[in-house]
């Protein structure tokens, strides 16, 4: 077995072997933090079935070929020189994180498929369940013949690691922030090196006049099923002849709050008693929820539909559910998110769903490279060209 991902098998295995201690350092973990934060309770937590997803993630990554190394362009010129191009690993990738031990496992495990030797900083909440997972970690490495600087945890102040990154000599090729805009922020404003930007979520559903009502309801209680995640729904905004239609309008609202989902809607919904009013601005549209709560809000057709998602979403993921396939064209092609859905929940936004193996962050930028980010696209390029004593004339 290629040693990678040999390495990758033994870490499950170990995972698998301490599944109780590792439950239990998160409980100390757990009872630490704000337990008033839902959002930070729900990604910080790790139970026996997230124990079983880090398992997996590293099975599915493990099995995946090595990204470094493959040919990605060659031309042989006339004088014998032959001119190539080859992926290569970044080097050293340092990835930042709140709150979400598994990080510590799939994302470290991609990076190291990629031949990356990797960094990891961690949240102060998660502090018991990261050192144990990156002891598993060395345990794993070690055991195979490599050092344990491949995978290292830095237990570093903010103040410290703030330093670190702004420091042009850090051994860092590149820095992947993973949570929300108060760190991202923070990376960016300091960092030197690099940065992959994994951007909030604020995603939204555009329901056309067409639509079937079943289907968005059915998507939008889905896009809710997680509060904390980045692929998550906040915004629908609804088409004005839909919103006319005060059946169609009343059997949704009533079904999203069975499932315990606070509908709010701006002035425009003041007629239905099921929706929280708010007063409509700039800030709330351009809020992530991170709660059980959705927002309506009224369009008049699709143009100022797609207006909108490109004036205050975060660039992550829309949809549009309707039966006209020309206007779901023209609605993806303009919407300007990383992942465009027709009649598809936004929670497929996610590298595992899309055949990944588990994903590194969701990139809201366009380069190096857009969406979910996993082993394929944690590496760089390089050319390789080879002579026998050609000279440039």
């Amino acid at each position: 077995m290629e040693i990678r991902s040999k390495i990758l098998q033994d870490l499950a295995l170990l995972l698998d072997e301490h599944r109780t201690t590792i439950i239990e350092a998160n409980k100390k973990d757990m009872s630490s933090a704000p337990h008033e934060d839902i959002a930070l309770m729900d990604r910080l937590k790790v139970d026996d079935t997230k124990v079983s997803s880090m398992i997996q993630s590293l099975k599915e990554s493990a099995i995946k070929s090595n990204p470094d190394g493959r040919l990605i362009y060659e031309f042989k010129k006339e004088d014998g020189l032959l001119v190539t191009n080859k992926t290569v690993p970044f080097g050293t990738i340092l990835i930042i994180y709140e709150s979400r031990p598994d990080v510590t496992i799939e994302a470290a495990a991609m990076a190291f498929k990629s031949g990356n030797k990797i960094l990891l900083k961690g949240g102060k909440e998660a502090r018991n369940t990261n050192l144990l997972l990156t002891a598993l970690w060395h345990e794993a490495l070690t055991s195979n013949g490599y050092d344990q600087s491949r995978v290292k945890y830095l237990d570093m102040s903010r103040e410290e690691i703030r330093a670190f990154i702004s420091d042009e000599n850090a051994p860092i090729d590149l820095i992947i922030p993973r949570g929300g805009d108060v760190l991202i922020d923070f990376v960016v404003k300091h960092a030197k090196a690099p940065v992959i930007i994994s951007g909030r979520g604020n995603n939204f559903m555009y329901i056309h006049d067409d639509a079937d009502i079943d289907m968005a309801i059915a998507l939008i209680i889905n896009g809710k099923e997680r509060i904390s995640v980045c692929n998550a729904l906040d915004k629908v905004l609804i088409n004005r002849r839909i919103f006319e239609s005060g059946k169609e309008m009343s059997l949704l609202i009533k079904k999203i709050k069975s499932k315990g989902i606070e509908v709010t809607g701006d002035g425009t919904f003041e007629l239905y008693q099921d929706i929280v009013p708010i007063d409509l601005n700039e800030d709330l549209m351009y809020e992530e929820f991170l709660a059980p709560k959705i927002m309506f809000s009224v369009v008049n057709d699709p143009e100022e539909a797609i207006d909108k998602i490109n004036t205050y979403s975060g660039g992550h993921s829309a949809v549009i559910v309707t039966k006209d396939e020309a206007v779901a064209d023209h609605f993806l092609m303009n919407v300007d998110c990383a992942a465009v859905y027709h009649n598809a929940s936004t929670r497929f936004t996610d590298g595992g769903q899309m055949g990944f193996g588990g994903e590194m962050a969701i990139s809201t930028q366009k380069l190096h490279f857009r969406g979910p980010v996993g082993i394929d696209q944690l590496v760089t390029n390089k050319w390789f060209i080879y002579g026998n004593g050609q000279i440039r004339n």
